[in-house]
């Protein structure tokens, strides 16, 4: 696809990873199981990416709302998953010139998450590849409120003034500060809807549900998604 993109090709998108738990139902698994595979899909979702040439995808890994689950459940995957993965895949991802940026507040989780996350970002931080942003411990909500009081501290010691508020420089104050938004957001497993994820960012992107469940889906379906956004008019409000 790489050598046959069209002028429609998507540079940024972004996932909501749903259906793991309703995976490891179905085949009388536990939910943790489901979780696994979960990273399995993912894997082989992020190298497919940067070997078609997408610029930046975001994966929807652990949101705000994620802390009501049962304890066990976000132990493992705090705990035990994530930290599995940044030390399994580390090195793969970085000799990929993938470059790991986090979207959220990861202050909130374990030392020894955290440092693990933080070692994995400061490693491929000068990568120059595809850009794999992981929305950790993030809500969308979070985050419009996280920038505002950015820019009231900057109000409150008199770099800017009221007036000077505007789109860019919300932007600018948000986790994504820098970064073209999404093109085009998918979700699996037949849900269709949003959740808290990118709710600034996906102001003009694309929506792709997919009946898939996060666990099966494979760069077959990745291709269909983008196949079917290439299809589509995107007007931005605009008459052609």
């Amino acid at each position: 696809m790489n050598g046959q993109r069209s002028k429609k090709f998507p540079e940024h998108i972004a996932i909501i990873m749903d259906g793991n738990g309703r995976w490891a139902k179905q085949r009388g698994l536990p939910r943790s199981l489901g979780h696994k595979a979960g990273v399995e899909a993912l894997k082989e979702i992020v190298r497919y990416s940067s070997n078609i040439g997408i610029k930046i995808l975001t994966v929807y890994a652990f949101s705000t709302e994620n802390w009501a689950r049962p304890v066990e459940e976000v132990d493992y995957l705090i705990n035990i998953l994530l930290v599995d993965y940044m030390k399994k895949e580390i090195d793969e991802l970085n000799k990929n010139n993938v470059k790991i940026r986090i979207l959220g507040d990861i202050d909130e989780l374990p030392s020894s998450t955290k440092r693990q996350i933080l070692e994995a970002v400061e490693l491929t931080k000068n990568n120059s590849g595809l850009k794999f942003n992981i929305a950790l411990n993030y809500g969308g909500r979070k985050e419009i409120v996280d920038a505002v009081k950015k820019i009231a501290d900057m109000i409150v010691n008199e770099e800017i003034k009221a007036t000077d508020i505007d789109e860019k420089l919300l932007t600018d104050c948000l986790y994504t500060s820098g970064e073209k938004d999404p093109d085009l957001i998918i979700r699996t497993s037949g849900e269709m809807r949003i959740s808290n994820f990118l709710i600034w960012q996906s102001a003009y992107s694309e929506l792709y549900f997919s009946d898939v469940l996060w666990p099966d889906f494979n760069k077959d379906n990745l291709k269909e998604a983008i196949d079917e956004y290439e299809k589509r008019d995107r007007r931005f409000g605009k008459v052609k």
